[in-house]
């Protein structure tokens, strides 16, 4: 396939009209065929990845099984989301260890690529538990996310901390060691303490801002010590986690280079309000509201195609917003050589997009899965 005249997100990480060349599953130099797709008008962006959603369309990543799998990559597929690594909960060992070994052995065709598992939970702060289910918290234990790590027979590419926590940093190093990315989340760790972890082989931040202690100027906490350091950051640009102010902030703070944009989304994401479950526990849903019953924001309902919109339309330059959510998130999980740019040899993963950023085409490894 040949798609012409597109706008195309260069490895420049710029917009240039071009062509872009697909022999079967893989971006090209260049090649013949009859199949022309003509993009006049319209960008054309590497698909999208989200490292950090649950689930959406009445079904989770928790439930453990194929069909919820199936429904998040064919609803992932049709926003523009070409691969994504969804994210557990805190739940028991026996419980994530099913749904780690489900995720092992699944295999399909349809819908965005599974590439991978975001272990969130349970090595969290009780007071940062935020939609955890405080009932499965525990202390970090490298032995309990080692049998997990061969359940799901390597498939965990993040695993998430409160570092403050007994046996954190040693845990921390040992997780490195296993070329997992070793994320802080759910924490009320302070400054000294999120450095400590970061020297020791922490080298993400799990949806910054929320769920842990504030960034003030006394007391820098968690933000302060990333932004020292040379971790990656997860950005929820919902517009009801952070205030737009502050995602304007933090793309100034961190760069480009460093955020990461992930949707957080919960089974009710492409649905209509109502109530819904998340790791075992009842959420309401209001518009774009997720809340326990207590009032704690559980997920979102978004997906992360809106999230880049929201982002652009906060006042982030549009070539920012795609790089983080492309080839920021394919490099946390390891992906960068097969997805996250429209490079010569990656895997064609490519979303057309009209100048209102609205959804048009979307090809994953060279085929057509969803047009608008």
């Amino acid at each position: 396939m040949i798609i012409k005249n597109a706008l195309v997100f260069t490895e420049k990480e710029e917009f240039e009209k071009q062509d872009l060349y697909i022999r079967g599953e893989r971006l090209a130099d260049n090649a013949e065929s009859e199949d022309v797709l003509d993009a006049e008008g319209l960008y054309a962006i590497p698909g999208l990845i989200d490292i950090h959603l649950h689930g959406c369309m009445g079904d989770d990543f928790c439930d453990g099984t194929d069909k919820a799998l199936e429904t998040i990559a064919e609803y992932q597929a049709s926003c523009g989301v070409t691969a994504f690594a969804p994210a557990s909960m805190t739940l028991s060992e026996e419980t994530l260890e099913n749904i780690f070994q489900n995720a092992a052995e699944y295999r399909s065709e349809k819908g965005a690529m599974f590439c991978g598992i975001h272990m969130e939970g349970p090595f969290f702060s009780a007071e940062k538990k935020g939609a955890q289910n405080g009932k499965f918290l525990r202390k970090p234990d490298i032995a309990v996310f080692e049998r997990l790590l061969a359940a799901s027979k390597g498939m965990i590419k993040i695993v998430d901390i409160a570092p403050e926590l007994e046996n954190a940093m040693s845990f921390i190093k040992a997780a490195a060691a296993k070329q997992v990315t070793v994320s802080i989340a759910h924490t009320t760790a302070d400054y000294e303490i999120a450095k400590q972890a970061f020297e020791n082989g922490v080298s993400h931040v799990t949806h910054m801002w929320n769920a842990m202690p504030a960034f003030t100027h006394r007391k820098p906490g968690v933000i302060g010590a990333a932004c020292e350091s040379e971790c990656t950051v997860e950005l929820i640009c919902d517009g009801i986690h952070i205030h737009p102010a502050v995602v304007t902030a933090m793309y100034k703070m961190f760069g480009p280079e460093r955020i990461v944009l992930v949707s957080d989304s919960m089974c009710a994401a492409g649905l209509s309000d109502g109530e819904y479950t998340l790791g075992g526990q009842k959420v309401g849903v209001n518009g774009q509201l997720a809340t326990l019953a207590d009032g704690t924001i559980a997920g979102s309902v978004t997906n992360l195609m809106e999230c880049l919109r929201r982002a652009v339309r906060f006042g982030v330059p549009l070539d920012w917003a795609v790089k983080t959510a492309t080839i920021n998130p394919a490099k946390v999980i390891g992906m960068e050589t097969e997805m996250g740019s429209l490079s010569a040899g990656k895997l064609a993963n490519i979303v057309l997009l009209d100048k209102n950023l609205q959804v048009r085409k979307v090809l994953i490894r060279g085929k057509i899965a969803f047009e608008n």
